[in-house]
This record gives structure tokens, C-alpha cells and sequence, in this order.
């Protein structure tokens, strides 16, 4: 039979963060499905669009200038994807974090 007095068990985990890294990585989250959410927004528009440019170039006969606007936006959202879901390159990750000091800093 256990007592109030006892305490937890030894092997219990401790918070090994603080309320600040917490926060951190909460906002970092939020970021991410913010970009995450940006990118499906942005790839919806295109099908759209290059869904209706099509059609419309079908219907008007002629050469397929559809398939400059589907290559030059495609660029585009292989662009976007790489920044959402690629690796983020050391120079750019490094810049973020330096901003963030810096606007942190302002504040």
C-alpha cells in the first residue's frame, strides 16, 4: 500500500526542455504547416488554371502553347516544393536563424 508520502518512481522522465524551447519549436510547427499549406494552395491553383488553359487551348486549335506556361510554372512549384519538403540549404538555414536573433533582438 502506497502513502502520499512516496514519491514518483525513478524512472519517471523530467522535462529535459524549457517552456521557451517549447514555444520555439511550437512557433517552428506552425511555420512549417503554414508553408506546408501554402505549397498544396499553390499546386491547386496550377492544376486549375493549367486545367482551363488547356482546355482552352484545345478548344482554339493551334500550336500547344500551354505546355511554356505548364514548364514555366511547373519550375516554379518544383521551386516551391524543394523549399517545403527538401532539405533546406546550410546558407539559407543559417540566414533564417541569424533574422530571427536580429528581429528577436528589436523587439
Amino acid at each position: 500500500m502506497q502513502t502520499n508520502t512516496e514519491t514518483a518512481a525513478p524512472d519517471t522522465p523530467t522535462p529535459s526542455h524549457s517552456p521557451v524551447q517549447d514555444e520555439a519549436k511550437l512557433a517552428q510547427a506552425r511555420r512549417q504547416v503554414e508553408a506546408i499549406k501554402g505549397f498544396y494552395i499553390h499546386l491547386g491553383v496550377f492544376v486549375l488554371v493549367l486545367a482551363g488553359l488547356f482546355t482552352i487551348n484545345a478548344a482554339s486549335g493551334g500550336s500547344w502553347w500551354v505546355l511554356w506556361v505548364f514548364f514555366g510554372w511547373g519550375i516554379g512549384i518544383a521551386a516551391h516544393a524543394l523549399m517545403v519538403f527538401g532539405r533546406t540549404p546550410r546558407a539559407v538555414a543559417d540566414w533564417e536563424r541569424r533574422k530571427l536573433k536580429q528581429l528577436m533582438t528589436e523587439r
